[in-house]
């Protein structure tokens, strides 16, 4: 992502799976490593060449991983980039700075190794929670096996407290964003479409549904899927109805603003 001047000059994404297979092993293989610190040393010289500063961050795959800092090692030798691996609660709060900023609200932030929830009222964080349990992990786990997975949401989703009503409630990261664009029927991804889109309970049920309908292949086709993301989408999509399910959400919001921008705020560049 570049950033100046208050506002987004573009936003790239390379989907890397560095969490593939985590879930089995508890590591992270050496090809995930190799090909996602390779990504990341790319996007540093891209942001170089454009005259920028350049951070980065890991969230659950590094630092729920035995071996986390080989990949941070990695970075280093690749670019002389420094990785900042933040904590869960960290993660949360950055999907609510980019999602809210200084509003009130809450995030459901589905990643692929892990899946955060906060909610603010009334300027403060009133709850807060890191899932071990994200889209590539459930794949890994389950496939695409719905008993499978409603087994092992179920399992993730019975620690959550009753819910709170905190006003509008905002859906990002790939999951979201992809269901967003597959509502849409995108030929191309549209950050500005995608932006407060309202997505219902019964649109994100029949999303999923029709998902799970076909194998992984025949996704591919949709209009709006991001083909990177087929064989993981299904997975996704469930959890985050059954999150909708367990607070009694009728809807959330998607946001293409997420923990990057939260980051860029963190950090006062925003």
């Amino acid at each position: 992502m570049l950033w100046a001047d208050g506002k987004t000059l573009y936003k790239k994404l390379k989907t890397t799976r560095l969490g593939e297979g985590l879930a089995r092993t508890g590591r992270l293989s050496p090809e995930a490593i190799e090909r996602t610190a390779a990504a990341v040393a790319a996007f540093f010289d891209e942001g170089k060449r454009a005259g920028a500063v350049v951070m980065a961050f890991a969230t659950a795959a590094v630092r729920c991983s035995e071996n986390g800092v080989r990949f941070v090692d990695a970075v280093r030798a690749r670019c002389g980039l420094e990785v900042d691996v933040v904590s869960g609660e960290e993660e949360a709060n950055l999907a609510v700075l980019g999602a809210l900023g200084d509003r009130d609200g809450g995030v459901i932030d589905i990643g692929g190794a892990s899946t955060e929830i906060c909610l603010r009222k009334g300027g403060a964080t009133v709850f807060s929670t890191s899932l071990n349990l994200g889209a590539v992990r459930l794949y890994d786990l389950c496939r695409d096996r719905r008993a499978s997975l409603e087994e092992e949401i179920g399992r993730a989703l019975s620690v959550l407290p009753a819910a709170e009503d905190v006003g509008r409630m905002y859906a990002v990261g790939g999951t979201a964003t992809t269901l967003a664009a597959l509502k849409l029927g995108l030929p191309s991804y549209d950050a500005d479409k995608i932006q407060e889109l309202p997505m219902g309970i019964s649109e994100v049920a029949a999303l999923t549904d029709r998902l799970f309908a076909v194998p992984a292949d025949e996704r591919r086709s949709f209009a709006g899927m991001d083909p990177h993301r087929a064989d993981i989408i299904a997975g996704g999509a469930l959890l985050l109805l059954e999150i909708m399910k367990t607070w009694s959400l009728t809807e959330v919001h998607a946001s293409d603003r997420d923990n990057l921008e939260g980051y860029l705020i963190l950090r006062g560049m925003i």
